[in-house]
């Protein structure tokens, strides 16, 4: 018999089946095996068994052995795999990865084991108290300690009484020694939220309308409308005919707290899958999915790719959220690999969201999506009152702090009545940037091409692309001038006067500098759950999903900063920032308010945003969108080309830009745009960057395998050439 491999080297060169005998390797399909490949030894996956080799057998070379004692694998993996090969151009041995965890690969993560003491059950415990000589004590205290309390960690009786009186005992025969698996269980202390409860009647209908569908179905449902509910009676139905699930949340701030719901419903058949853990943890969680032992998979983006046989449902929360979209090879979108998971599993797809992508719900009013609305919340109250508050006006009246009045005085009443409020500010940091007032130097860093952002706590300037940190400047280096301005405004300086202005305030802050450890989101989430704090001040990470009962006000400090970026998408994500932190307020008891802070109060995404009036905005930017063909009235493919070298990016994207060009001779009317340039940031991390781009309006497929092959045959090891489709980002 004859085994297919992939060796796990991700180049293009060896991106390619090779046969090896399977002898008595015992390897099987999906197994991962240790193959000789050239003078040396590397991993491999079987993705096939033959009986046929195209090279004489004699030239095979036997597997070594096989790694796991279950195929890492599965057969719905290696189909899925398959796709996102062809549908990303990627390479096979890049793909595979993505269906384990990293420390799996080269052996640097192994299950966790302990040795375990328990009494020997054919000889009676009287019988071996009886024959301990006078004075082991010691000995004595084991033996009572066993009867007592059953099976103990070796480790544990050594400490508790002496490593000396156990291995005596042992010697004996008094005592079993068993070797056992310790899994590594992250968020233990998790509880709370899981209680069914009875369905309203639009949570009811949306649960029916998915049972009923044979296609992916669309819940638009708005801000505290019950979305988390409806996911768990559909998972526990799935679960009791005896299938798995899949949900996926945008963000790991958000995966301990619907964790905790599915763990309080669901026990130990929830797994949870993201980044934060530890390498132990993901390698006990994922082959707690892979053995059955879990048949629940919870996480970012990544847990799509979980281990899971029988797949009978697979949901995305917030689908309308960028995270979802790789931005590492392979860069896919987590919704089309889902689209093909379940397709292949037969598996239904739930896409939830208060504010859904204009491509999801033109598919919903289209009919390629089946749609499903929940518009009350479930508790009766109204959506928060949105006050807008014209910063231009409060400009002329000499207020140049962070704060509008509108949000002073709300803030003060929500804290004089006992309750909490949220700051939402899209960016972290003590300033946005560092400026010399004398000749205008902006500090910059030395290995990207942007800003650094001064962050007041450390006293240090931070580069928030590639992590680089520098001294804070005292003199400009380029005039010496002692006169340094910060320009903007972080969260560490809204804390700061916010605590000037309210002193018995206890506030928190949430963005990516306070949340660096595994548990950084779980612990600032659990103490403002707790009402330990009054004010919480965060990024992105506060607006999606999370709720807090007394939450009554949220303040929205730069609204324009999203609506003027230079993307076709600004406005849409305008809208939908505004509708997910506003919808943080008022959720329980009191009803809430958000004070939205503008200088633009007459922009028609921020009045939609105000009256929640979703279809009206969809309405207008699909007028918009088509008129000007952007997505999803066209493509837009961004080849972008990177190299630590300047001069090897441009003669690269020289030669790219020949080989577009010949594309785009053969297919110049499906062109609306087509260009190089420099790209909007020119260096992250030391490397050069550069971008051609081009819009399309038909003939996607075959101009998208065009470029996929010009960006793969220029990528060399001192230069990468990767192909955008749609970016959600064009920096």
């Amino acid at each position: 018999m004859i085994a297919k491999v992939i060796v796990d080297i991700a180049t293009s060169e060896l991106d390619k089946i090779f046969d090896y005998k399977l002898g008595y390797s015992g390897a099987t399909k999906g197994s991962r095996v240790i193959v000789p490949f050239g003078r040396f030894k590397t991993e491999g996956f079987v993705i096939d068994i033959s009986d046929f080799s195209d090279y004489p057998e004699d030239k095979l070379k036997p597997i070594i052995r096989v790694v796991d004692d279950v195929p890492a694998l599965t057969e719905d993996n290696l189909r899925l795999a398959e796709y996102i090969k062809n549908k990303y151009h990627s390479s096979m041995a890049s793909v595979l990865r993505l269906f384990l965890p990293s420390e799996m690969r080269k052996g640097k993560v192994r299950s966790k084991t302990a040795n375990y003491i328990s009494l020997n059950a054919e000889i009676e415990v009287g019988e071996m108290l009886s024959s301990l000589k006078k004075g082991a004590d010691k000995q004595r205290a084991v033996l009572e300690f066993l009867k007592g309390n059953g099976k103990t960690k070796q480790s544990e009786l050594n400490e508790a009484f002496s490593p000396s009186a156990v291995t005596a005992l042992k010697n004996k025969g008094y005592l079993i020694v068993s070797e056992e698996k310790i899994l590594r269980t992250p968020y233990k202390n998790l509880s709370g939220g899981g209680q069914r409860v009875k369905l309203t009647s639009e949570q009811e209908s949306a649960v029916n309308s998915v049972k009923n569908s044979d296609k992916p179905t669309l819940i638009k449902g708005v801000t505290g409308s019950g979305k988390t509910e409806v996911y768990l009676q559909l998972i526990e139905s799935v679960i009791d005919s005896g299938k798995t699930a899949i949900m996926l949340v945008p963000e790991i701030s958000l995966t301990p707290q619907t964790f905790s719901r599915l763990r309080s419903r669901f026990g130990d058949k929830c797994a949870i899958l993201h980044s934060g853990l530890s390498a132990g943890e993901k390698f006990d969680e994922w082959w707690r999915l892979r053995s059955g032992e879990a048949v629940i998979a919870i996480g970012a983006r990544s847990a799509i790719f979980a281990p899971l046989e029988n797949l009978g449902i697979i949901i995305i929360d917030e689908e309308h959220d960028q995270s979802y979209e790789s931005e590492t090879s392979p860069r896919y979108v987590t919704e089309e690999i889902a689209l093909e998971r379940a397709k292949l599993s037969g598996a239904k797809l739930v896409l939830g969201s208060a504010t859904p992508k204009v491509e999801s719900y033109l598919k919903a009013v289209n009919g390629e999506y089946n749609l499903a609305e929940m518009k009350e919340r479930v508790n009766g109250k109204p959506l928060p009152e949105i006050i807008i508050a014209d910063m231009r006006e409060e400009v002329k009246r000499g207020n140049i702090s962070p704060f509008s009045v509108a949000l002073k005085t709300e803030l003060k009443n929500t804290l004089d009545s006992g309750n909490q409020a949220i700051i939402f500010l899209n960016r972290r940091g003590y300033s946005q940037k560092v400026i010399c007032r004398e000749c205008g130097y902006v500090a910059k860093c030395l290995s990207c091409d942007v800003a650094l952002h001064y962050h007041k706590a450390e006293d240090v300037l931070k580069c928030h692309f590639c992590g680089s940190q520098y001294h804070m400047l005292t003199a400009c280096p380029e005039c010496g001038s002692v006169s340094i301005n910060y320009s903007g405004t972080g969260t560490q300086k809204v804390v700061s006067e916010l605590q000037a202005l309210f002193p018995s305030a206890k506030i928190l802050r949430m963005d990516n500098d306070t949340t660096q450890n595994k548990e950084g989101h779980f612990k600032i989430l659990k103490e403002f759950s707790e009402k330990k704090a009054d004010i919480l001040v965060g990024t992105q990470m506060v607006a999606k999903g999370h709720d807090f009962p007394s939450v009554t006000l949220v303040g929205i400090l730069d609204a324009d900063m999203s609506l003027y970026f230079s993307d076709y998408r600004s406005g849409e994500r305008t809208f939908q920032l505004v509708t997910q932190v506003a919808g943080r307020s008022g959720r329980a008891g009191d009803s809430g308010k958000v004070v939205l802070q503008t200088y633009s109060p007459k922009n028609p995404v921020l009045q939609s945003s105000v009256s929640y009036d979703y279809e009206n905005f969809f309405k207008r930017e699909c007028m918009v969108r088509k008129a000007s063909y952007f997505p999803p009235f066209s493509h837009i493919l961004r080849l972008m080309v990177e190299s630590e070298e300047e001069d090897l990016a441009i003669s690269t994207l020289k030669s790219a830009f020949e080989r577009a060009r010949e594309v785009y001779s053969e297919y110049q009317p499906s062109f609306i745009y087509f260009d190089k340039m420099k790209s909007p940031v020119k260096k992250i991390k030391n490397k050069y960057r550069f971008q051609i781009l081009a819009r399309i309006k038909d003939n996607y497929q075959e101009i998208e395998n065009e470029f996929y092959k010009i960006a793969n045959g220029l990528t060399s090891r001192k230069v990468l050439c990767y192909l955008e489709v749609n970016p959600s980002s064009t920096s």
